[in-house]
């Protein structure tokens, strides 16, 4: 017989979740009576591992073959902590992990709890949201594009429906300079079709002026790309989307600037003042030099991207701090918070300071960052990062979610790993956080979510322009995609849709997944089943803010629970080819429901649904 505790069920540790300071927390191992357990401890550790201080547990009762043990703790300080048992018996004392078994108690991780700040708070407007990405240049346009001050050299598609230029120059670099004229007034005009996905949240990718048509590579932080429109095009943008009950998100790209920018200025394009050009430049200090002017500091190696110092203070005050600062610039023509571009290369500081100046400018601006893994235990850089435990950002990009999906829809894993990486996120993350997490399948960094789920072809980028899904292939990734969506939009958190996946738009990375949204050419009934989703989750309101527990997640079948206010509602997902049967309710969506009987539901292969119990 096994020791048994779990952290995330109340009969082992109450509350759930993370703590405040000094809310008390009750922890419960229950031990087999043949153990002959004399004593019992929880042993608190730093987020370094090292051991802080021990609590004795004591023994409570005897339940069937197990001796409850059981204690109470506080944490006093926010902060990242860890935690594991030390059990004594006759032959001596051992220890208790999280992985351990009957072999090896030592085994695997220590469990995690993080003491979050007691005020901490999200935009309650992003709880719950459906996000729709849009990569500007590539979603819809209105009207020709006006190309005065674009930086040289671009060139612009007649055709909307061209193919991306992939093809490197003549020195073998690829540019990233064609573009299609997306703009402003385009996102605009399609608001509506916006809004009939469910959209609470538009999140737009860069939008300042820069030489590329991803525009990372900041020319002007301060001045929207030509190409795009002006400040008054953008601030009627934010009018249109608030006017349609959406809110408007920017991409923040503080780590680095372009070297063709007002700053740095390699190509004397902005009148030679930048850091390249003058030893004296007023942004000289933002940059780090290992030989003026030809070799410094870049991005991941990138000259195109010079490094910037996030804390110079002439940076601090230009993007956070001064009263038309970036950030405050923005926010004042309508943009409602950022997305924080490789929030890892950002130092704690940094942000704490960003956060603080947007929520002076707009106390329910709302601050995402993008991080690949587990937000809360985050190392980047040989340093624990303090996203949540010191109350700096008020969500993140869900990856690890996407890739639980991927494997589960494509047979690598048969729900546990999915079931796992929800609840960790659920447990670890603050349940405010939880609430807007931004749910992603795809991005402007992963491959079409339609092409992921059948196709891993890695070859070379000639290639991959070539290829396309086959008819089959197509049939299935839709049908997979539909689950994915729906797995998407009934798991807590906040659905992020990246412009054209409800199109069936297809396409391998970079820069094969930034192409023009297929007006016209959509798959206007996977368009439609989009639109269900997003009214589903305007319909329940317990899949953006209510609990969750499994049922299954096992053997291709999926059942878990959303609870909210005293609403209950099961979800179903058959990814097996056999019919499942299910107890019956009330059908709030579903598809391939075979057969609805008095107290059973028939969930026909490749089956799902939600229903009111």
């Amino acid at each position: 017989m096994r020791i048994l505790f779990d952290s995330k069920l109340p009969q082992h540790k109450r509350p759930f979740g993370c703590l405040t300071p000094g809310e008390e927390c009750t922890l419960s191992v229950h031990i087999p009576v043949a153990v002959m357990t004399r004593k019992a401890e929880m042993v608190l550790c730093g987020e370094d591992g090292g051991e802080l201080c021990s609590e004795e547990l004591h023994f409570e009762k005897t339940v069937g073959p197990y001796e409850y043990w059981t204690g109470s703790f506080r944490l006093e300080k926010t902060g990242l902590y860890f935690y594991y048992f030390r059990i004594t018996d006759p032959h001596g004392t051992f220890r208790l992990f999280k992985e351990g078994d009957d072999a090896n108690m030592e085994a695997g991780d220590l469990w995690q709890v993080s003491c979050i700040p007691s005020d901490f708070y999200t935009p309650r407007w992003a709880q719950g949201a459906v996000i729709y990405q849009v990569f500007p240049d590539r979603f819809a346009r209105s009207g020709w594009c006006d190309c005065t001050g674009k930086l040289q050299p671009y060139s612009v598609h007649d055709n909307w429906y061209d193919e991306v230029d992939w093809r490197p120059d003549e020195h073998g670099i690829i540019q990233n300079n064609d573009f299609f004229g997306g703009n402003f007034r385009g996102i605009g005009d399609k608001m509506d079709y916006i809004a009939s996905l469910g959209t609470t949240i538009l999140y737009l990718n860069p939008i300042s002026k820069s030489f590329s048509s991803h525009r990372y590579d900041t020319g002007d932080y301060k001045t929207p790309d030509p190409m795009l429109g002006t400040e008054a095009d953008f601030a009627a943008l934010c009018r249109c989307a608030h006017a349609h009950g959406i809110r408007v998100i920017l991409d923040g790209v503080y780590s680095h600037t372009g070297s063709d920018s007002l700053y740095f200025d390699r190509n004397y394009t902005f009148g030679g003042n930048g850091a390249y050009c003058r030893p004296d430049s007023p942004f000289h200090s933002w940059y780090t030099f290992y030989h003026w002017p030809d070799r410094y500091n870049s991005w991941w190696g990138f000259d195109t991207l010079p490094t910037v110092n996030k804390m110079d203070d002439s940076f601090l005050d230009y993007i956070i701090r001064d009263e038309d600062s970036v950030v405050a610039h923005w926010l004042k023509l309508g943009a409602d918070g950022f997305r924080l571009d490789v929030a890892d290369e950002l130092p704690d500081a940094f942000i704490a300071l960003l956060r603080e100046r947007i929520r002076e400018i707009k106390p329910d601006a709302l601050l995402l960052g993008e991080v690949w893994e587990d937000a809360s235990n985050k190392v980047a850089y040989n340093i624990r990062r303090k996203y949540f435990t010191e109350g700096e950002l008020d969500s993140v990009m869900n990856y690890p979610f996407r890739t639980a999906i991927l494997d589960f829809m494509r047979g690598r894993d048969a729900g546990k790993k999915l079931r796992d990486t929800v609840m960790t996120v659920v447990e670890n993350y603050p349940a405010q956080v939880v609430a807007c997490n931004m749910n992603l399948l795809g991005t402007h960094d992963t491959p079409r979510i339609l092409t992921a789920l059948v196709d891993d072809f890695d070859g070379s980028r000639e290639e991959k322009a070539a290829r396309h899904l086959s008819k089959n292939q197509l049939e299935v990734a839709r049908d997979r995609l539909q689950m994915a969506a729906f797995l998407q939009y009934t798991l807590p958190g906040s659905p992020s849709l990246y412009y054209g996946d409800e199109a069936l738009m297809e396409g391998y990375k970079d820069p094969f997944n930034r192409r023009t949204y297929p007006w016209g050419r959509e798959d206007t009934e996977l368009v439609r089943f989009f639109r269900q989703l997003g009214q589903l989750r305007r319909d329940v309101p317990a899949l953006g803010k209510g609990t969750i527990t499994f049922q299954t997640a096992m053997d291709k079948h999926l059942a878990y629970t959303r609870c909210y206010e005293g609403q209950k509602f099961m979800v179903y997902v058959n990814r097996s080819g056999d019919p499942w049967q299910v107890p019956a309710g009330k059908v709030r969506m579903g598809k391939n429901l075979d057969t609805v009987a008095r107290d059973q539901l028939i969930l026909s292969p490749h089956g799902f649904c939600i229903v009111e119990a």
